[in-house]
């Protein structure tokens, strides 16, 4: 019987254990599942590398999980031994089990699973039954996003509703409010923004009131009428409501807001005395992002009828797009003030290829360790901060002619 294990570095503390090292220290099930990354993992003498402790041979870890892996959950289990694979220099990092176990994962931890010779044996996760209706919600909304089976399984099982996808709802439910608002305010609901009091409201971004940086973000609550209004809300509770589940409301939220202020601040750039309204740079850079990373990982994904779901949204883009372009130059109702301005899909579908992909690419990895999104995020704000002096000073250089303010 051993007493007591080696002191691992890193501000690990030894403790006491019995003769089953590694996952036997947690005997009971239940426990392991809430293992802290401040517990220790104990580690047989034999096992043991003074140089590089806080590390247990692939070999031995193997043989424990053959032993005791019947107490864990069985999609944790395929993951670990797709993990005892992936480590070609035969050691296992401490810190990557406590992370699995405790539903976290590292980078290091997601680059030995996808480097490792072995492929998950298990059954897929479509092929399981017996599942409920909220199970069966997580695994199709799963189906719909993640690329690769061990994210799918990852997904979930950790998946917990808490907190719920409320982001994508409340901005939707906001719409809807500001619209029926002053569809009875103005006694139509078609074509809004032919009433002479349409951009009267302090919502629309106008450019006679650039100066209220607020309306660079609040325009997206107001729409021309309801048929923008309706493409807009199918797209963004199809497609956002399933990658908030997966991705979270900061992620999701952090796509959605750089659509909407970047289609303002390209409309104040390329089409100068227009107006906009619209909630389409947010809904575009989501539904951009996601379809570029379906084409990039159209092997991975195993959604249902994926080339006709990927189509339809292409002729949903198309349709709202071409209303939008439509209306820009369909003759005003009011002139000299244009109709609002179509630029702001483009900047929702710029932000959404760059930006959005690489937060939809990078599932449960931290985005501040990606170089890749500090590279659009830099050039995110460089174009942001060239609008602003834009905003500020061309308009005067150029001597542009604007409508009159509403």
């Amino acid at each position: 019987m051993e007493k007591s294990s080696p002191r691992m570095t890193g501000g690990t503390r030894g403790a006491p254990v019995n003769s089953s090292p590694a996952v036997a220290a947690n005997a009971e099930g239940e426990e392991i599942e809430v293992l802290e990354s401040t517990d220790v993992l104990p580690v047989a003498p034999e096992d043991y590398d003074p140089e590089n402790s806080g590390f247990i041979s692939t070999e031995r870890f193997r043989d424990l999980l053959a032993t005791h892996g019947s107490e864990l959950d069985p999609h944790k289990l395929e993951v670990l031994l797709a993990l005892a694979d992936g480590n070609a220099d035969g050691k296992i990092c401490y810190q990557d089990f406590v992370n699995l176990m405790s539903n976290k994962r590292s980078n290091s931890f997601r680059r030995a699973i996808l480097q490792g010779s072995r492929q998950l044996k298990g059954c897929s996760l479509r092929d399981e039954v017996g599942l409920g209706l909220s199970q069966r919600l997580v695994r199709h909304v799963a189906y719909e996003t993640l690329p690769r089976e061990v994210d799918r399984k990852w997904y979930f099982d950790s998946y917990t509703y808490c907190p719920p996808p409320l982001l994508i709802l409340a901005i939707t439910i906001a719409e809807v409010a500001v619209f029926m608002y002053y569809g009875f305010q103005l006694d139509r609901l078609v074509l809004q923004v032919s009433s002479p009091s349409f951009l009267k409201s302090p919502l629309p971004y106008h450019p006679q009131l650039r100066a209220q940086a607020w309306r660079y973000l609040s325009y997206c609550f107001m729409h021309t009428g309801i048929e923008h209004l309706s493409l807009n809300m199918a797209m963004q509770l199809l497609v956002g409501v399933p990658l908030e589940m997966v991705h979270g409301a900061l992620r999701i939220g952090l796509v959605y807001v750089c659509g909407v202020l970047a289609g303002s601040l390209a409309v104040s750039v390329t089409d100068m005395t227009a107006p906009v309204v619209g909630s389409s740079g947010g809904v575009y850079a989501l539904v951009s992002a996601h379809l570029a990373n379906v084409v990039m990982n159209w092997s991975g994904m195993k959604c249902q009828f994926k080339l006709f779901r990927m189509a339809m949204a292409l002729v949903c883009m198309s349709v709202e797009f071409g209303r939008a372009v439509w209306l820009r130059f369909y003759p005003p109702a009011f002139p000299p003030c244009p109709n609002p301005s179509f630029v702001a899909h483009l900047g929702g579908v710029m932000v959404g290829l760059t930006l959005g992909v690489v937060v939809l690419q990078n599932y449960e990895q931290r985005l501040q360790e990606q170089s890749l999104f500090w590279i659009f995020f830099c050039v995110y704000t460089l174009f942001v901060l060239c609008a602003v002096f834009w905003n500020i000073f061309a308009y005067s250089l150029l001597d542009v002619r604007l409508p009159p303010p509403p």
